[in-house]
């Protein structure tokens, strides 16, 4: 039986979901390689600046595509959607490689596999926005309204992240973008503690109260 688009990206989004489950898993055996736990003994890699331009451009391409081709056809909810993930990737792409001083090179594979998560969620939210018609009393609705942490927690960066694709799958309220936050928390969360470590390993009077990423819990 061939699948229409609509069931491909439930499909899509239902494989994210369960690669999310998989890399937590992965990443609880595997150390980081890249950022600040990069090793010279890495043959093939990029330069940190190149590396997160190029692996991040699809996630804004695609959907500055649907915007091309369907945003004057977008309802006021899709076009809010749109334009938080359009905004996101637009740092993450343009501004935030920029920001990056003396990073350190990026190895190939991680590089690769961030390219290929990127191509894969760029065009599974993106294409979702654009072929679902939310209504326009959407963004009434209680799933869509709610509502220093460094001092809390070693991962600031990252709860913020996590906090802000678990807002996007509720608003959006789909498989789709469910699975993007799932894959957000499975890959954030076990790099938060291999940072923790970091820190407490690398400064001896790094504050031992300090939690990992949830402020007050973990």
């Amino acid at each position: 039986m061939q699948l229409g688009e609509p069931q491909l990206l439930d499909a899509l989004g239902v494989l994210l979901g369960v690669s999310a489950c998989f890399t937590f898993v992965i990443l609880q055996k595997l150390e980081t390689s890249y950022g600040r736990y990069w090793s010279p003994r890495i043959r093939w890699w990029l330069p940190a600046r190149l590396a997160w331009g190029l692996q991040e451009m699809p996630s804004l391409l695609l959907p500055l595509l649907e915007w091309v081709r369907f945003g004057d056809q977008l309802r006021p909810p899709n076009a809010l959607l749109m334009a938080m993930f359009t905004i996101h990737y637009t740092q993450r792409t343009l501004i935030f490689p920029l920001l990056i001083r003396g990073g350190k090179p990026t190895p190939l594979s991680t590089f690769l596999m961030a390219f290929l998560f990127c191509t894969h969620n760029g065009y599974l939210q993106s294409r979702y926005l654009s072929l679902t018609k939310y209504p326009d009393h959407w963004t009434t609705q209680p799933h869509f309204l709610a509502g220093g942490l460094f001092e809390y927690v070693t991962a600031a960066n990252y709860f913020g992240e996590i906090v802000e694709w678990l807002g996007f799958a509720l608003a959006g309220w789909s498989i789709q973008s469910s699975a993007f936050a799932l894959f957000t928390f499975c890959n954030l969360f076990r790099r938060a503690e291999h940072h923790h470590r970091w820190y407490l390993k690398k400064f001896k009077d790094y504050p031992k109260s300090r939690k990992i990423i949830f402020p007050y819990i973990y």
